[in-house]
């Protein structure tokens, strides 16, 4: 079925891929997709949005919450747990529509067939809510002891970051609070507990945890049946986290399981009257890219105004938590057509760490904001100087990501863009908005360099979005972002004209005055590389072409350790026209308007053999600029690589020696705007909706709706063409 994601069988060695494949979540939290009765040995994982800590000198990364789902079930002493006990069946599955995570084993031991069915989701109502049904059914007579609670010994990438645990028992409730060790953050989880059974109970709490233990004899052939309501806080979210996680779980507990699930439903329901898209053709397309959505929604921060999306979302630790360029580049289109509130939320928190930009900029002598490569909570750069290992040596290797990737505040400024163009909300820039675009404008007056012979502003010392080349000149895209940003600014600028009182305070504030008439100078004469009038090929930098032309298996065949880093002063791409991801291409995919087809497809063909693909971000381009030129056939391969990069678990799980899998959030917006904005050839300007279908040849018929300002539209494409209508 098209809204089904499942897998049969036990596949333990595929415990931590799906562990990313089954995640749930709300925005507030992720929960990864591992069964009840694991540790943290098999990285069961509550991911927390925005709150971080440091364990000594390691990286600083978010907060895992202890696991209130934990679910022991011991059969005559025996645990029945998958990983050990021998199974005559197993399936686990995402029920995408709802975003229901099921869970159903058959067990096979001394006692008999010993049948497990649980069911949890992430309240779509309640961002503090974790809720799960689980019942068992034994073939024969039994002696069963349960163990079911909280269990805070949880896995970290660089943890452990709880300390000072404090348990709490009341009636059916149970709590367990702890401190982070950098920021003093408390953690704290409730657990009320129903069942329809009873038992001898027993409360015992470890140095990390709090569970019930449930004895009694189970009889053969009856079903027996427990509910968990669990309840997240912190004390980033109120004073007195336990009062209200327990006051919480308590509710939820009195509600019901089934009664908060039909609201969930509902919700869902709702989420996906506006977000699906339908395709008519290919089964697995759809599958796939309902997929890509559905991990979008998951992680949606709708109820925060203070958090962002992590580029490995809420799967885990990986990349610290942090929020990338990734974010405003690829996955904002999705939520500015379908959720234009969850846009403005992701737009917020760039207002909001304005001054961890500021303060950036100010570290490496320059004005303006310099957005951090790696962002957390109030903005700071995560990024370290030192972010590779050195596979032969075990030594860190100095990498240039957070100095030289100066493409960032160009992503931020353009994003705050695109948002205000779809809104239509002046109160956007009033708010903020302005501020952040007019400081990212400056930053790169301040970075440009004039050469005097030339009569021109260059950006040298660079990292494009290809960084598998450090410390380049000239990266085309980087440049022409910055000439947009300062565009931009420009009419930012017009826009506040009807708000004079409103502009002359921001702009004496900024004491930005002088800085405009600079712009005006620099936007004249900041030098962005154009097409090649023979062989209209744009380079990538200053010197790319003369770098060895080989292939990307040529290179790879190079490698001595497969975990080798490809980039850096010494990789086997760093000499090579071999680069990581889409660079060239991506600045013809954003400004398609502004090229001709021919030159777009001259700089498709080129670059497209020498990418080795080995970001997630890159596939998705491809397949946009290939819709762009005519040529969906091209496209489709990138789009399926995309839209199922986290079905199938082939992604690059290491940089080096660091671990970087997780669930891959651009690509699944990626995969969104190169059906919609590729295949169907949805585009939007001067307030109207139209759209070019270059469907694959398979493909009969997409239908979607998007939202533009206060409007709701539906779209319906074939081959033949399309129609939009307003709701």
């Amino acid at each position: 079925m098209s809204w089904l994601i499942s897998e049969e069988g036990r596949q333990l060695e595929k415990t931590i891929d799906f562990g990313n494949k089954f995640l749930i979540g709300n925005g507030y939290f992720g929960y990864r997709g591992t069964m009840e009765e694991y540790d943290k040995s098999e990285l069961p994982a509550c991911n927390l949005s925005g709150i971080y800590d440091q364990q000594g000198a390691s990286w600083r990364e978010p907060i895992n919450a202890p696991n209130g789902l934990y679910t022991q079930l011991f059969v005559d002493g025996d645990p029945y747990d998958l990983r050990t006990k021998e199974v005559c069946a197993h399936q686990q599955q995402i029920d995408m529509h709802q975003a229901l995570h099921q869970r159903r084993t058959v067990f096979s031991g001394k006692s008999g067939e010993v049948r497990v069915v649980s069911e949890r989701f992430a309240s779509g109502t309640d961002k503090h809510l974790l809720l799960m049904s689980y019942s068992f059914c034994l073939e024969n007579t039994t002696n069963i002891r349960l163990v079911t609670g909280i269990d805070g010994d949880v896995w970290d990438i660089n943890g452990p970051h709880l300390f000072e645990y404090s348990h709490y028992s009341e009636g059916q409730t149970l709590g367990l609070s702890a401190i982070s060790g950098e920021m003093k953050h408390t953690i704290t989880v409730a657990d009320t507990l129903t069942t329809d059974f009873e038992g001898t109970q027993r409360i015992f709490e470890t140095e990390k945890g709090i569970f019930r233990q449930i004895e009694f004899v189970a009889q053969a052939g009856q079903t027996y049946h427990f509910t968990k309501s669990i309840a997240i806080y912190t004390s980033q979210d109120v004073a007195e986290p336990l009062k209200y996680a327990v006051k919480a779980s308590h509710s939820a507990n009195q509600k019901g399981y089934q009664a908060l699930k039909k609201e969930h439903q509902q919700e869902w329901a709702q989420r996906w009257s506006m977000a699906d898209v339908e395709i008519e053709g290919d089964d697995e397309a759809q599958l796939a890219l309902r997929y890509s959505i559905y991990q979008l929604m998951i992680i949606a921060p709708r109820n925060s105004q203070a958090t962002s999306i992590p580029a490995r979302g809420l799967s885990g630790q990986t990349y610290k938590g942090a929020v990338f360029w990734d974010t405003e580049m690829f996955m904002l289109p999705f939520f500015l057509h379908t959720e234009p509130e969850t846009a403005k939320n992701l737009i917020d928190y760039r207002i909001k760490t304005l001054d961890g930009a500021r303060a950036k900029a100010a570290e490496y002598g320059f004005r303006g904001a310099f957005y951090a490569w790696e962002s957390q909570e109030n903005g700071q750069d995560a990024c370290s100087d030192y972010n590779v290992t050195d596979v032969f040596t075990q030594r860190p290797m100095r990498t240039y990501f957070r100095d030289k990737q100066i493409h960032i505040s160009a992503a931020v400024a353009y994003g705050i863009w695109e948002t205000f163009q779809m809104t239509g909300e002046l109160a956007l820039l009033m708010n903020g908005g302005a501020e952040v675009i007019l400081e990212c404008a400056r930053f790169y007056n301040s970075y440009a360099y004039y050469r005097p012979e030339k009569e021109r502003f260059e950006l040298i010392d660079v990292i494009g979005p290809d960084e598998y080349h450090e410390r380049v000149y000239n990266n085309a895209y980087t440049n022409k972002m910055a000439a947009y940003t300062i565009n931009i600014a420009e009419k930012v600028l017009e826009q506040l004209e009807d708000s004079p009182t409103y502009k002359a305070a921001l702009i004496e504030k900024l004491a930005y005055e002088q800085e405009i008439e600079q712009l005006r100078n620099m936007k004249k004469a900041l030098y962005v590389p154009q097409p090649d009038d023979q062989t209209g090929l744009i380079e990538q930098f200053d010197g790319y072409f003369k770098l060895e032309d080989t292939t990307v298996d040529t290179v790879r065949s190079r490698l001595i350790d497969p975990k080798e880093y490809w980039g850096g002063a010494y990789g086997v791409a760093a000499d090579t026209q071999i680069l990581k991801q889409a660079d060239v291409v991506l600045l013809l995919t954003l400004f398609k308007e502004e090229y001709a087809k021919e030159v777009k497809r001259k700089n498709w063909q080129y670059y497209e053999p020498r990418t080795e693909h080995g970001s997630s971000l890159s596939p998705c381009i491809y397949a946009l600029l290939a819709c762009d030129i005519g040529d969906p056939e091209w496209a489709y391969p990138y789009f399926m690589k995309t839209a199922s990069v986290d079905l199938t678990g082939e992604s690059k799980q290491f940089a080096g020696t660091i671990y970087i899998g997780g669930t891959h959030p651009a690509a699944n917006g990626g995969a969104w705007m190169a059906a919609v904005l590729g295949f169907a050839g949805l585009k939007i300007s001067e307030g109207r909706v139209s759209v070019n279908p270059k469907l694959p040849k398979h493909w009969q018929k997409m239908r979607f709706k998007v939202q533009l300002k206060e409007e709701i539209y539906h779209v319906e494409v074939t081959k033949e063409g399309g129609k939009v209508w307003k709701q």
